[in-house]
């Protein structure tokens, strides 16, 4: 029996006799024997550009080998060390793996770029694109760097190279590929709530804080798992033996020299790791109940005698003045008389003064006053 089979013009008809692959149908009518089922055509559309599906996908590599797509498709075959980036109409489509390919020219706009995977990072000018494309994420590991960080690339364990801020992608295939990022700007690590004893049993609860830069990324990575835990550690420790050989006086008379030691022990270890301390100081001293109500109280007999030293001082420097001014009168009688006509003018203009008379030794005394 007969069966027509309509291609269109965008269309190609694949022929296939009792299983096996046996030539292409162009566009038109075509009459196909098809007498106890042996005799298949598959209709496919050339506006999906790339064979797949079906007996012409089961069999892509014998329709490839027999000729029959010369001139009708193109052919990518990569290897194990191969991918390839298609492009399909000027915009980006998918990632192949390794493997036989075709894809069907005149209708669609396809390019292909094959790439090796020799180096395991994809340097392209549309990485962007590349990453948002269909099965991507199959073959490429994508990681972004911020700005202000950087990021230090092991592969397979080994120390690579230095990243700045950026997109990257990494074929997963080629290795295994980490990127650790690092934060590059001033950054605090609070060392807070430290019980101390020191020298003279008093416990004390310090608050300290540490500014910090990293220098070496890569040293600051490799040297330990987390940086900032190991300052903290480190000075959380100084702080202790830095302390704990002073007393409470030595300490809290003299705290910039106990910020200078450990601020130079904290800074020796911060090179090891790769990292530069900008600046080390101590936020809070808590003391504890009983002892803070005796600082108190020392402070203000402290205040209350220094109060009582100022007061005696300026007593006997006007008991110092009076005697000297008392010395000068008894020197100089005209003195004394100008002193008591400036006191009796002064009670004369500060209100009405009514002077009775007694004595006559009085009445001269005040008239020869006058």
């Amino acid at each position: 029996m007969f069966k027509k089979i309509h291609v269109r013009s965008y269309e190609v008809g694949l022929k296939f006799c009792d299983g096996e692959f046996a030539g292409l149908l162009g566009s038109g009518n075509h009459f196909v024997f098809t007498r106890f089922g042996k005799t298949k055509v598959q209709v496919i559309s050339r506006r999906d550009p790339w064979i797949t599906g079906g007996d012409a996908g089961d069999q892509l590599d014998v329709i490839v080998k027999s000729g029959a797509l010369v001139g009708n498709a193109e052919i990518v075959d990569l290897k194990d060390d191969q991918r390839a980036l298609v492009w399909i109409d000027g915009r980006f489509s998918r990632v192949l793996g390794p493997g036989l390919y075709a894809y069907w020219t005149g209708i669609r706009d396809v390019r292909v770029e094959t790439v090796t995977i020799a180096n395991a990072r994809l340097e392209h000018d549309e990485l962007a694109s590349i990453v948002r494309g269909a099965d991507a994420t199959r073959f490429l590991d994508v990681c972004k760097v911020d700005r202000d960080h950087t990021g230090v690339l092991f592969i397979d364990g080994r120390y690579t190279d230095q990243l700045g801020p950026g997109l990257y992608a990494f074929w997963k295939d080629a290795g295994d590929a980490r990127v650790v990022e690092m934060d590059l700007r001033e950054s605090q690590v609070d060392v807070s709530g430290q019980e101390i004893l020191t020298a003279d049993k008093v416990t004390l609860r310090i608050n300290a804080m540490v500014t910090l830069v990293v220098k070496d990324a890569r040293r600051a990575v490799s040297a330990s798992d987390d940086v900032r835990q190991s300052i903290y550690r480190e000075t959380q420790l100084a702080l202790r033996c830095a302390l704990g050989g002073r007393e409470l006086d030595a300490f809290l008379s003299g705290k910039d020299d106990l910020i200078d030691e450990l601020e130079q022990n904290v800074r020796d270890r911060a090179e090891t790791l790769g990292l530069e301390i900008v600046a080390v100081g101590i936020r809070d001293v808590i003391l504890p109940g009983d002892m803070k109500d005796l600082m108190n109280k020392v402070t203000e007999a402290k205040k209350a005698a220094e109060a009582n030293l100022i007061a005696r001082r300026e007593e006997t420097a006007a008991m110092r003045s009076q005697a000297n001014t008392a010395k000068l009168l008894a020197d100089n009688p005209t003195l004394m008389r100008l002193r008591e006509l400036e006191i009796l003018e002064k009670i004369a203009t500060a209100g009405h003064m009514n002077i009775v008379l007694g004595e006559k030794g009085l009445a001269d005394r005040v008239v020869n006053l006058l």
